[in-house]
Formats: structure tokens, sequence, C-alpha cells
């Protein structure tokens, strides 16, 4: 099974040796692309700071990732693993995983970027600000901009095999890929509700803390329980077992994904 992610905003600092290797990365199709982007960023961010900062859409307290981003060929670098925080990624805990279960992420996660198309969590990289929303200069819109690359339409069908895919990116991120045809039937993506009862009545919305930390703890139970599921129907089941309300929506025609909430009454 392969699993989407979306990156975090917040980052890890870099490592203090073992520079950037564009050509060690995984999903080395992606390579040219990468490159093209990593310039424009580099170059962006050497020049007029307010101006990057604008672009990047930082905030005066962020200014710093200006010059954080200048230096990117020079930065040292840790596995994608480490560099990416925040609440998914601490739910998911990949430093405390049982070995087996590491290795098992290792071969089946995938994490989205807009400065690298798309990275294990094993592949080295420095910590980087620049979102897959982020309209670059000389490239535009980064999710356009991957989704219109042949290599990324390619590497993704490529990476997930016959197997299932599970989608757990945020909008923008899902905007640089979609599947398509059967590889669609095979997709589930993913929505976190938080049921309520107001009034005696039950009222579901998405919160965001609620939706990242439920798919990092799901994402975390399924890597440790070894979960192989054949397909997206399998993988609802799977979920159930292991304490999940899920309820699923399997496609009404066929080049649909499925679509599978996830109902949680408490963090």
């Amino acid at each position: 099974m392969l699993v989407l992610l979306p990156p975090s905003e917040g980052k890890a600092t870099g490592g203090a040796r073992s520079p950037l290797d564009l050509g060690a990365l995984s999903l080395p199709e992606l390579g040219e692309a990468r490159a093209q982007i990593l310039d424009e960023l580099v170059s962006l961010c050497s020049g007029d700071e307010t101006k990057a900062a604008e672009v990047l859409g930082l905030s005066e307290g962020l200014r710093g990732e200006v010059a954080k981003n200048a230096t990117l060929r020079e930065a040292g670098t840790r596995p994608a693993g480490e560099i990416y925080t925040g609440v998914l990624y601490d739910a998911l805990g990949l430093a405390t995983l049982p070995t087996a279960a590491r290795r098992r992420a290792g071969r089946s996660l995938l994490v989205f970027s807009g400065l690298w198309g798309a990275v294990r969590i094993g592949d080295r990289i420095p910590s980087y600000r620049c979102s897959m929303g982020v309209k670059l200069p000389g490239l535009g819109a980064l999710g356009t901009y991957w989704r219109n690359r042949t290599p990324m339409a390619e590497v993704i069908p490529q990476a997930a095999g016959r197997g299932p895919v599970l989608d757990l990116r945020s909008a923008a991120y899902a905007a640089a890929w979609k599947p398509k045809g059967a590889l669609a039937e095979r997709t589930a993506t993913v929505r976190v509700l938080q049921s309520k009862i107001v009034n005696g009545v039950e009222k579901r919305s998405v919160v965001s803390h609620f939706n990242k930390a439920t798919k990092g703890r799901m994402v975390r139970d399924l890597l440790t329980a070894g979960a192989a599921p054949s397909g997206p129907g399998e993988l609802v089941e799977t979920l159930r077992g292991l304490g999940y309300v899920v309820e699923a929506a399997a496609p009404e025609r066929a080049g649909q994904a499925w679509g599978l909430d996830v109902v949680v009454t408490e963090l």
C-alpha cells in the first residue's frame, strides 16, 4: 500500500553536514523539475528579501526563512522523516516505531512537497520553506507546475504498483497529482470529522488539529499492524478492526476514488 502525506509547514533544522544531493533522492525522474524549482527558489531568496517573503507568503516573524532558502544547496540535510514536524508527524512518531514498522514506512510513505514534488521519508533534504500554493515568478503555481509534468504522472503510479493508495494529502498538495483510471478506483481519500452532540443532535465538522492528529495515528497503527490490504474495501475493514469508525463511499462510476470519513469524538 502506498500512503500519500502532506509535508508540514514547520520543519526541523537541517543537519550539520551532508549537503543536498539531488541525484540521490527517490523518484529520480523528478530530478529535472526539482532542479528548476530549486534554482528559482534560491535565486528568489538571494535577492530582494521583501519580494521573496511576499512570494512565499511569509509573515514578518518568518522572514528568516528567506535567508535559509538562499543557502539550500549548501545547507546540511536530514532524512525527510526528521525534517517534517507538526501535528501529523508527531502523532505518526516515526522515530518510535518498531523496527519492522519503520522499514514499512520507508517503503510505503511518500511526502508531497512544493519543492521536491514527492520524497520518501529516508531521503536526505535540507530544511526549507516553499509550500505547494506558492507561485514562483518564473514557473508559476507549483501545484499546476507539478501536475503538468509528465514524470509526476508516471512515477506515482509506478510507486503504487498494483496495491491500494491511501491519500491523506490536503487539497493544495492533492492538486499536484490526481489518480486516474483504474488507479483512482484503488485510491481512498480520507476526511476526518469530529462528532459532537449539541442539544441532543449530532453535529460533525472538520477540525484541523483532529484531522492531522488522527491521520498520523492512523498511519502509525497501520504500519505497526503490518497491514497489507489488497484494496480500499479491505483497507476499510482493517481500519475498523484497529478501532476506527469509518464510513466508506465506494466509487459510483469508473475512474473515481473511494471516499472515507473517519469519525472521531475526541483527540
